[in-house]
């Protein structure tokens, strides 16, 4: 337990030390006012919510929802659905191909230009002369 300046009660502090993937060491400190709680429980609660953020993150910058240029509550309620659709199919291919939200989408990014990139070679030589 420790005290916060300009605060008028104590809060807990946890420090939760990790292994990275690539094997560097991580860490994470939580500071929470509820005090009933031991330190793995406050992480689990921690860990379960921060669940909920990945979602945030996700639906906004990989299923769109934040680039709506709608102005029409209709068209917003819309846009909306749309974007939870997209996230739902993301988690199905996520599922399915054991890729991340991200990885999904470079790679949905990638596809598409090179099909683009592609028809504009088929243009150019339907119009250059024999």
């Amino acid at each position: 337990m420790v005290w916060l300046k300009e605060l008028a009660f104590p809060v807990a502090l946890i420090t939760k030390f990790f292994k990275n993937k690539d094997g560097s060491t991580g860490i994470l400190h939580i500071v929470t006012n509820d005090l009933n709680y031991e330190a793995g429980r406050i992480y689990e609660i921690y860990h379960k919510r921060w669940r909920i953020e990945e979602y945030h993150k996700s639906i906004k910058q990989n299923a769109s929802l934040e680039k709506s240029p709608t102005k029409i509550a209709r068209s917003q309620r819309n846009h909306i659905f749309s974007s939870l659709i997209a996230y739902c199919k993301l988690e199905f291919l996520k599922i399915n191909t054991l890729l991340k939200h991200f990885a999904l989408k470079y790679k949905l990014i990638l596809k598409a230009n090179q099909m683009a990139y592609q028809e504009l070679q088929n243009l150019q030589r339907s119009f250059m002369p024999a």
